[in-house]
């Protein structure tokens, strides 16, 4: 319930349109939303048992609302942050009273724990949404990267193939392809090492890999809001930056079609239009929020954008595949990527490096690892490489 101020009021400017009106995300899209194939939906979740890790995060809580609402026989969802497990357990048993829904507290790099959990509730589906994905945090932080999206990957994948799990879904990004941050690599490194574990492996290991999330936990969207609510001004990286952008439901649901249609080391992306312009989307949204942009014809706008320079690692254009093999799908806006990968002994020499340079905690000789074994890895220095050549 709102209450709409009264005429004198605002023709005396004292509340502002913003105040009134919520900006739908959906509307910055600039594309109609993908629709959902309900059979695909359906085929890993439908009467299964279904385990949902990084459950508490924007994507990981999406997927766990998508799956309630597709009958699984019950739902594990599995976080190491406390409240937010609290708070999507709390809502899927409000929404959903008839599903059972066990919260698991525990880290993904505990593999004792993780098989643990596989064997007691006979999962027959992985959702593994468990990552930290904040291009420049990770920067500053890259061993927990490593520890979380490489080594975390690892375990879990593992872990499925002892419990007999039929499908094991990695949630990967366009970051990925050609990184240029430690983000993207090790994303892209669990990607290699889900490839070359489906091999072998019984488990269909799947990969799903998109762009930008609309509205997500540390994306630009909610920071734009909030400048804009501040009254400005609203913060851009450069001008010509683009980005391909979905909505979290659009991204959840792609998550679970294309784990249905997995055949094992696949991986699968969106056709999700063209990239938009994060300049132009600022611009949108300063629009839809009843405002009017400050600029050379119009210096007397409510809301003024500034450049503030690429971060370490930021791109100004993504991508979404690594070479030109890619096919259609039964899905006609998702595809399938044919992408080479490592043999398992090269890549075990790979994880044994970077568990000694983790070890010596040495940055520097990590990007080296990585840019080895990742096809168009391009990292720059950090002043992490700095601190480290210096103490040593």
């Amino acid at each position: 319930v709102r209450i709409l101020p009264g005429f004198a009021e605002l023709a005396q400017g004292k509340v502002s349109v913003s105040e009134l009106k919520e900006v739908d995300t959906s509307d910055l899209l600039g594309r109609s939303e993908v629709e959902a194939n309900l059979a695909l939906l359906k085929r890993n979740i439908e009467n299964k048992s279904v385990l949902i890790t990084g459950a508490g995060g924007s994507i990981g809580s999406e997927i766990s609302r998508q799956v309630s609402k597709n009958n699984p026989k019950n739902i594990i969802l599995l976080d190491n942050h406390e409240y937010a497990l609290f708070s999507i357990k709390n809502e899927i048993e409000k929404t959903y009273p008839n599903i059972k829904v066990f919260s698991v507290l525990a880290n993904v790099t505990n593999k004792e724990r993780i098989l643990k959990i596989l064997n007691t509730f006979m999962v027959q589906t992985v959702y593994h949404a468990a990552a930290y994905k904040h291009v420049s945090l990770v920067e500053e932080n890259p061993f927990e990267a490593v520890t979380n999206n490489i080594f975390g990957t690892k375990i879990c994948a593992e872990a499925a193939c002892e419990a007999n799990v039929d499908t094991f879904v990695l949630i990967s990004t366009d970051k990925a392809v050609r990184p240029t941050n430690i983000m993207g690599a090790t994303k892209r490194f669990a990607e290699l090492i889900l490839q070359s574990m489906s091999q072998e492996a019984a488990t269909r290991m799947t990969m799903v890999r998109f762009g930008n999330v609309i509205g997500s936990s540390g994306s630009a969207i909610p920071l734009f809001q909030r400048q804009i609510k501040e009254g400005g001004p609203v913060t851009v990286t450069h001008p010509e930056v683009m980005r391909y952008f979905m909505t979290i439901p659009e991204a959840s649901e792609l998550v679970l079609q294309a784990g249905a249609m997995g055949k094992g080391g696949d991986v699968f992306l969106l056709d999700m239009g063209e990239p938009v312009k994060i300049f132009d989307l600022a611009k949108r949204l300063i629009k839809l929020s009843g405002m009017e942009l400050i600029d050379e014809n119009n210096p007397n706008g409510d809301i003024e954008i500034i450049f503030t320079g690429l971060k370490t690692g930021e791109k100004l254009y993504e991508e979404l595949l690594i070479g030109d093999k890619v096919s259609q799908t039964e899905h006609q806006r998702i595809f399938r990527a044919e992408e080479d990968y490592l043999p398992n002994h090269e890549l075990e020499k790979y994880i044994e490096s970077i568990e000694a340079a983790a070890e010596r905690e040495d940055t520097k000789g990590l990007k080296v690892i990585l840019e080895k074994a990742i096809s168009g890895f391009v990292p720059e220095e950090t002043i992490v490489d700095v601190l480290y050549l210096q103490e040593n």
